[in-house]
């Protein structure tokens, strides 16, 4: 008689263990039962950002109930700090409650991190909310041009990554004021003496592309480390890349029409130019660098929000405490 695999001992129908809850759109809109919708249309339309098909059913299924559920992780977690400092017998110093937000450009994930600053600042928990996006530690365009990275602009050697670690750092030690630098997508670069200042909140939603990469060598803090809760935007790459696409047909008639655009030279261009150029900049940049570098790290986000072709939800991977 052969030796019996691994396999040969699992009954056929036991499902596979994981890592995550995956809960789909429809079991999840349920736990929006008993919440009221807290935002306007009008607010909808500004928070959502071009390409995006946000709607308040959306808002109301999906994002109100994730904003619920990161108060009470960061409630949970300040009642934590305080029940640790009086254990200790000192001053309670509990910190911002830090919540990562990655994946893919075109994703939407920008979109996302407007929209839960908004709505976490409406529970009593959590009324000072501050998002710091990723892009004001990318390396000035002159630095990158000195170390030939301007064409892998959004790669992971791209940004100044111990001033984001350190960044981070000072928000989680507790400190009254943390200033991060300023990245203006007009110009494509960062403003010089232009600032982000943090002025310890509840909480602080960091936005990026590579927020949950591991840290290059073994000894340094990787950016993740100093998140309490992190979420991945997910979805299929040749969706994001019709996204991507329309994204940069919208933006002719938007940001790069403003002479002062960075992208100016796009503006007039025909489809029949836009498209392949939109293409070129994906395949050849944009996915790679998914592929490489964002996707990877999907599976260390606390929370993963899959999307269909039409942006919506379609499920929720929710890591299991």
């Amino acid at each position: 008689m052969g030796r019996m695999s691994i396999d040969d001992q699992v009954p056929p129908h036991t499902p596979a263990l994981s890592l995550y809850r995956e809960i789909e759109r429809a079991e999840w809109a349920r736990m929006a039962g008993g919440l009221a919708q807290p935002l306007a249309e009008t607010e909808v339309v500004q928070i959502r950002g071009i390409g995006d098909r946000l709607s308040l059913d959306e808002v109301a299924q999906v994002y109100l109930p994730l904003s619920r559920l990161l108060s009470l992780y960061a409630s949970s977690t300040k009642e934590l700090g305080a029940d640790t400092s009086a254990f200790l017998g000192e001053e309670d110093t509990t910190t911002p409650f830090v919540v990562g937000v990655a994946g893919s450009v075109a994703v939407g994930k920008s979109t996302i991190a407007r929209l839960l600053r908004e709505l976490m600042s409406r529970w009593p928990g959590t009324p000072r909310v501050e998002l710091v996006t990723t892009d004001g530690f990318l390396y000035p365009n002159a630095e990158l041009e000195r170390r030939g990275l301007m064409d892998r602009k959004g790669f992971p050697e791209s940004y100044d990554r111990r001033a984001l670690v350190s960044f981070l750092t000072e928000v989680k030690s507790g400190a009254d004021e943390v200033r991060a630098p300023f990245y203006s997508h007009m110009r494509y670069d960062i403003v010089p003496d232009a600032h982000v200042t943090v002025r310890r909140p509840d909480v602080v939603i960091v936005e990026g592309l590579n927020v949950l990469q591991p840290p290059p060598a073994p000894n340094d803090v990787a950016v993740s480390d100093l998140f309490d809760f992190s979420i991945y935007v997910d979805a299929e790459p040749d969706d994001i890349e019709q996204w991507f696409v329309n994204r940069f047909l919208a933006l002719r008639q938007a940001a790069f029409s403003n002479p002062n655009s960075f992208f100016n030279r796009f503006a007039q261009i025909p489809d029949e130019e836009a498209v392949p150029r939109a293409l070129g900049y994906w395949r050849d940049i944009n996915l790679p660098n998914l592929v490489e570098n964002v996707l990877p790290t999907r599976h260390r986000a606390s929370l993963v929000l899959k999307k269909a072709a039409d942006h919506a939800v379609s499920s929720v991977l929710l890591r299991k405490l």
